[in-house]
């Protein structure tokens, strides 16, 4: 009987193993920053929103001057819309310092106000020759059509985002979404019709 009596382990090796599991565990969920960067706070998470919101603004104030590049006759159409992406941009673009990331040259950094109606000086460096005039359909109702799809997939884009943003910067996406998803409407009906 001895013999199988020192196969099982007894109940104070069972609760040391636990205890250390548990305490490896815990210990586990430290992290030497090598980890997520928001573990501590949601600051490094919001800058990182944020961030990501201003590139897909300024990508999307690109396809308007691509548009509007395109078809002079849509200019005056299109620069009410665009002018409130610029200021949404701007919106987006104050908080925190100034990102100091790698993708953070000193031209564009320096010179972003975020409202600035000339592309070249809200765009980064690499993202200039993204949309083309190429890109834009000839047709002007089609192109239209284009600039309304591109609004109405980012408008939902920063809805999915509110479920993780921080409060402040979920108002302030839902309310750019919404805006965004007017612009789709009014990007694709008749000027002037009574509704």
């Amino acid at each position: 009987m001895p013999w199988t009596q020192t196969l099982r382990p007894s109940r104070r090796t069972l609760l040391a193993g636990a205890a250390g599991v548990t305490g490896a565990a815990l210990l586990g969920g430290c992290s030497d920053g090598s980890g997520s960067p928001d573990a501590d706070t949601g600051v490094p998470l919001e800058r990182r929103m944020r961030e990501a919101a201003v590139r897909d603004s300024e990508r999307l104030l690109e396809r308007y001057d691509a548009t509007a590049t395109a078809h002079p006759d849509l200019a005056a159409r299109l620069a009410p819309l665009r002018g409130a992406v610029a200021e949404h941009t701007g919106a987006l673009a104050v908080a925190g310092p100034v990102k100091t990331g790698p993708s953070a040259s000193p031209s564009a950094s320096g010179s972003r106000s975020g409202a600035s109606p000339s592309p070249s000086a809200s765009a980064p460096a690499g993202a200039a020759a993204a949309p083309s005039a190429a890109a834009v359909p000839a047709k002007p109702a089609e192109a239209l059509t284009a600039l309304a799809d591109a609004e109405r997939s980012l408008a939902e884009a920063r809805t999915v985002a509110l479920a993780g943003a921080p409060g402040e910067l979920a108002r302030l996406l839902a309310s750019v979404a919404a805006c965004g998803a007017v612009h789709a409407y009014l990007l694709t009906s008749t000027p002037g019709a009574a509704s």
